[in-house]
């Protein structure tokens, strides 16, 4: 028996079959919003979304020297090794500072600064916990122990105090 051979069906299933009409869909819904009220919040969100990314990018130009600043230090701590090396890493942290501090400030108010009145301002403007007496000392006679050897533990406690300073120095605008 062949099974693709219509079945003999009767004249009222035939008439009924041949009535029959497809499953009717209703027309698929709109992507665009039926009030105005949703175009407004989507054009608020897109602003908003747009002046975020622009203040997030002026930031991060504005910031590029601490990044810079912090990579270089970064590599003055790598190079800490012997007694000589402690004393290089010495010299390039307070160059390094004072390269920072001219970067973010007015060449004016910044160059001529040394000594307790260097010391001074790293603390007002990264606040005073930011350089310990200890690491002040140090900063404070750097230019004067050229030649002599710095233990390990007072360069690596000045080190981190010229990382917070770099990180948290406040450029009033």
């Amino acid at each position: 028996m062949n099974e693709d051979a219509a079945p003999d069906l009767d004249a009222a299933t035939r008439a009924a079959l041949q009535k029959l009409a497809d499953i009717a869909q209703p027309p698929p819904v709109s992507w665009i919003p039926q009030t105005w009220g949703w175009v407004v919040l989507a054009l608020l969100a897109a602003a908003l979304l747009l002046w975020g990314a622009w203040r997030w990018h002026r930031r991060r130009v504005r910031n590029r020297y601490r990044r810079e600043a912090l990579a270089e230090l970064s590599g003055i701590e790598a190079k800490l090794g012997g007694p000589a090396g402690r004393v290089a890493a010495m010299a390039e942290a307070a160059a390094l500072l004072k390269r920072v501090a001219l970067a973010a400030w007015p060449r004016e108010a910044v160059a001529s600064l040394s000594g307790a009145d260097w010391v001074a301002f790293l603390r007002k403007t990264a606040g005073p916990s930011s350089f310990t007496n200890e690491a002040a000392a140090l900063l404070d006679d750097a230019e004067y122990q050229r030649g002599q050897a710095v233990p390990e533990a007072a360069e690596r406690a000045f080190l981190a105090a010229v990382r917070r300073w770099i990180e948290r120095h406040h450029v009033p605008a």
